[in-house]
Parts: C-alpha cells; sequence; structure tokens
C-alpha cells in the first residue's frame, strides 16, 4: 500500500471534518503522516494511527519569507518522508505544497476548501494567488471542489483543466450526527450563530439583526458560538459584551461539541458571504434544525429552499431580519418538519462516505 502525506493547516478542521477518511485509509492499508501546525487536536490525530509532523504556518498572513520558509519545509518534508501521494488542503498547502509537489513530480491531490477573501475581492493580491494555483496545480492528479461556484471560477481563470471534481464539501458523518427531537418553544425561540468572529462571517449583520428582533419581539434568544480572530476581537468584543449586558445575546465562546448547543435551539443562521461548503449548515440540517443562510455557493446546496431552510442576501442586515421574520411567523410544528426536511436532505446529498470513495477513486486510477 502507500505512503500518504497530508498538508493541512489545521489539526482540529482535519479531524473534525475527515477523520472517517483518514481512518478508512488506514483500514486500507495506507500509512498516513500528517503536517499540521500544533494545536490541541493533535493528539487526537495521532489516536486515529497518524503519525504527525509538526510544520509551523501562518494562516492569514501572506508574508513571502514566512511562505519561502514554508515552501522550504514542505520540500524537506517530501524528501525525508518520501511519500507516494501527497494530499492538500487549504490555500497555502495547496498553493506550496502543489508547488514542490510538481517540482519534485510527486503524485498530489488539491482540495479547495474556499476561494478565501482576497480571492473573492479582486485586487492586486487575487491576481498574484492566481498565478501561483495555475503553476501549482498544474500537474495534481485531482483537484476537488465544494461547490459549483468555487469549481467554475478556478476553470474560467485557467487554474484548471480537467482532473477535477466535485465533492459534497466535506459531507456529514450522519451518524455522529444525530437527529435531535426539536426542543420545546415555551420558553422562546433560539436562533443560533456557529462562527469565527470575523467580518467575512456575517458576524455584523447577525448582531445588528439580533439587536433589531429583540427590540420587536419578546419571545426570540440570540446564542453566538464561536472563538475570536486576534484581528478582529478589539472590534467585535465590545458589542458583544454589550449585547449581552443588554439580554440581547447569549456568548457561549468555543464549543467542543457544537451538536448539544443545536439540539438546544431551534433555528440556525449562518450569514457567511463565502463557503466552500458550509459545515455548520450541514450538521445543523443533520441534527434537525431549519437553517437561514446567505444566498451564496456554498451555502445554498446545503438545504432545500422553502422547505428545509431560506436564504437571504449576504451583507444585508435588512435581508437577514426579512428572513428571521420570515421563518419566526411560521407556527413551531412547521419549524419542525423544516428541520425534519433538512435532515432528510442532508442523508440524500451529503453522507461523508461519498467524500471517502472519491479518494479512493483517484487512488486506485494512479
Amino acid at each position: 500500500m502507500s505512503k500518504i502525506l497530508i498538508l493541512t493547516n489545521s489539526a482540529e478542521g482535519l479531524y473534525l471534518f475527515r477523520k472517517e477518511l483518514l481512518c478508512a485509509l488506514k483500514s486500507d492499508g495506507h500509512a498516513l503522516a500528517v503536517s499540521v501546525p500544533e494545536d490541541r487536536f493533535c493528539e487526537k490525530i495521532e489516536a486515529l494511527g497518524c503519525r504527525l509532523l509538526v510544520t509551523d504556518l501562518d494562516r492569514r498572513g501572506m508574508n513571502p519569507l514566512k511562505d519561502l520558509l514554508l515552501a522550504g519545509k514542505y520540500w524537506s518534508l517530501l524528501r525525508s518522508e518520501r511519500p507516494d501521494w501527497v494530499f492538500a488542503y487549504t490555500i497555502k498547502p495547496n498553493i506550496y505544497g502543489g508547488l514542490v509537489c510538481r517540482i519534485s513530480r510527486v503524485p498530489y491531490i488539491c482540495n479547495i476548501t474556499g476561494l478565501g477573501t482576497a480571492l473573492e475581492n479582486p485586487g492586486l493580491l487575487g491576481r498574484v494567488l492566481l498565478v501561483m494555483y495555475r503553476y501549482s496545480l498544474k500537474r495534481a492528479r485531482c483537484v476537488f471542489f465544494q461547490n459549483e461556484y468555487n469549481q467554475r471560477f478556478m476553470k474560467e481563470h485557467g487554474v484548471v483543466r480537467g482532473r477535477d471534481r466535485l465533492l459534497p464539501g466535506s459531507g456529514v458523518n450522519l451518524t455522529e450526527h444525530a437527529y435531535a427531537s426539536y426542543p420545546s418553544e415555551q420558553s422562546g425561540i433560539v436562533f443560533l450563530a456557529v462562527m469565527r468572529i470575523m467580518r467575512d462571517k456575517g458576524i455584523g449583520e447577525y448582531l445588528e439583526a439580533a439587536r433589531i428582533m429583540r427590540e420587536r419581539y419578546d419571545n426570540v434568544a440570540f446564542w453566538l458560538a464561536g472563538p475570536y480572530e486576534e484581528e478582529t476581537r478589539a472590534q467585535y468584543e465590545p458589542v458583544i459584551r454589550a449585547l449581552e449586558d443588554d439580554g440581547v445575546l447569549r456568548y457561549l465562546g468555543h464549543v467542543d461539541n457544537v451538536g448539544e448547543v443545536m439540539a438546544q435551539s431551534h433555528v440556525i443562521v449562518h450569514p457567511s458571504y463565502h463557503e466552500g461548503l458550509s459545515n455548520v449548515l450541514l450538521e445543523a440540517a443533520a441534527s434537525g434544525r431549519p437553517v437561514l443562510a446567505g444566498d451564496i455557493s456554498g451555502c445554498i446546496e446545503t438545504f432545500s429552499e422553502g422547505s428545509s431552510g431560506f436564504s437571504f442576501e449576504i451583507r444585508s442586515t435588512d435581508a437577514l431580519v426579512g428572513a428571521m421574520e420570515r421563518i419566526y411567523a411560521l407556527s413551531g410544528e412547521e419549524r419542525e418538519r423544516m428541520g425534519r426536511a433538512g435532515r432528510a436532505w442532508v442523508e440524500a446529498h451529503f453522507d461523508r462516505n461519498r467524500i471517502i470513495e472519491a479518494y479512493r477513486d483517484v487512488i486506485k486510477d494512479r
């Protein structure tokens, strides 16, 4: 069997969304090594039987010297590990990992988990990234995309020409994320947002919409789960604290078991500006909760409009409030039916086993 080297920017993301793939590859007899910055999920990755290669990586910065050093680290890993395959996830591992794999002629697979802010907003940095992507992904055995918009964007800009496939995002583990009985609404309707606290996740619109809705209706509550991004903490922390003091918002911070919080909620809200394919929405639907999400690729695929969720225009507080009022106007029984429809939708389209089979197909066709 093969030696597989996995390059990614987060042990947490790898474990939460791809542990089933790692386990399947191990059961197939492959030897796995994971290059990732150190975080509290590294031990969980090792417990799956993967060999850990701690590799520092600046997820958000575009410092040329640091990025050159990262490429050098990946080059050294290829020489020391001599993998038969490299799997890369997220922007920097895709670009710099793909670059050294191409030069070294090591077979590699890249997974575009999202375009990121730089490509979503036209500018010099976006143009530079496209050039880098074109070179790095040119010899990939397969480039996986998580939504049609990302796939079309990269094709239109000449980044990929064939050897690409569309995946159902990262899929969802339907056993781990089981249906949760819809809770009583006797104490009110709980709207929950799960996100990293940053502008592009729509945090500003969510906070303002919560304030407006609480002024209009007494029987609604707004919860927020997720960590601060340090570069935006100073901007949003005072606003969140003020809303907490006013009884508008309940901030839960980082939550290890999001499913437990979703089970206590009635509606999941996701106002993100761009997504590869939203794991939050997949897990919300799997738990049987109706969703409100931005009308963008990466979100709209996760639910059936009007049946299991409602979409709204992104970057618009008015549009978000309108979607909240639309679902608020329904009866509790109707919201519960929407949640059950969401569960049926992900069962039909987003079983995580589909991703496992896609990777197996590419390896088999080597």
